[in-house]
């Protein structure tokens, strides 16, 4: 079976399509954070649901849902007010139900790390720790997100992935970046995909969203 990983489409539907055009799998898993930062998060939960994309949530999700913004910096929380005011009922039901882990086949997948869903994990992070992850994950391949940094390490026959941001890379590439993992052979490969970088940056500005949320997509950074 071939397994779409992605994480943080943020709510930037351009980037998401593209993704789903250019990735052939059987199943899509995503490691959090649907909405927050970009303005399409009613087209966006609704993909979701379209492509039966299995996911968490993450914490702009939880934000969403809470109103609670006390730990984001005020471009965050604006964008997550912003979501709060144009989410339908119906899509904001759909974040509620979300879990907070998720469980499939070998595969465990947590937002920031097993031990934190806000914590974020480089592949700097000591392998004592990152290898204690994978126990407390019990799962020999463990995804996560919240970095919005593409990577993926092995440690001894286990692996921890980060498939990287959908819908704002920060890792000095704007391409939109997802993974495949093929459960029979064990294989990763690492995808990045071009999209309308413009036609989001415009409609964040004109809908009333931070403008650094749209310039910083041309930099990935």
């Amino acid at each position: 079976m071939l397994i779409g990983l992605i994480a943080d489409i943020h709510s930037n539907l351009p980037a998401l399509r593209a993704v789903l055009d250019h990735m052939k799998v059987d199943k899509i898993l995503c490691a959090g954070d649907i909405v927050g930062y970009y303005p399409y998060p009613n087209e966006v939960i609704e993909i979701v649901r379209k492509h039966k994309i299995v996911s968490i949530r993450g914490n702009h999700d939880v934000a969403v849902i809470t109103g609670d913004t006390n730990w984001f910096n005020p471009l965050a929380a604006s964008a997550i007010g912003w979501t709060r005011d144009n989410l339908s009922p119906k899509n904001m039901e759909f974040l509620k139900t979300l879990p907070e882990q998720l469980i499939f086949e070998d595969i465990a997948i947590f937002h920031g790390s097993p031990s934190d869903p806000d914590e974020y994990v480089y592949p700097m992070t000591s392998p004592t720790r990152l290898s204690g992850f994978l126990d407390q994950a019990g799962k020999k391949i463990l995804v996560l997100g919240h970095t919005h940094v593409q990577w993926g390490l092995e440690l001894d026959d286990r692996k921890i992935i980060n498939p990287g941001a959908v819908g704002q890379p920060r890792d000095g590439n704007p391409k939109a970046a997802y993974a495949i993992f093929d459960t029979e052979s064990g294989k990763l490969t690492m995808h990045r995909i071009e999209y309308d970088i413009e036609e989001v940056a415009s409609k964040t500005i004109s809908v009333g969203l931070p403008p650094y949320l749209a310039q910083r997509l041309f930099t990935g950074l």
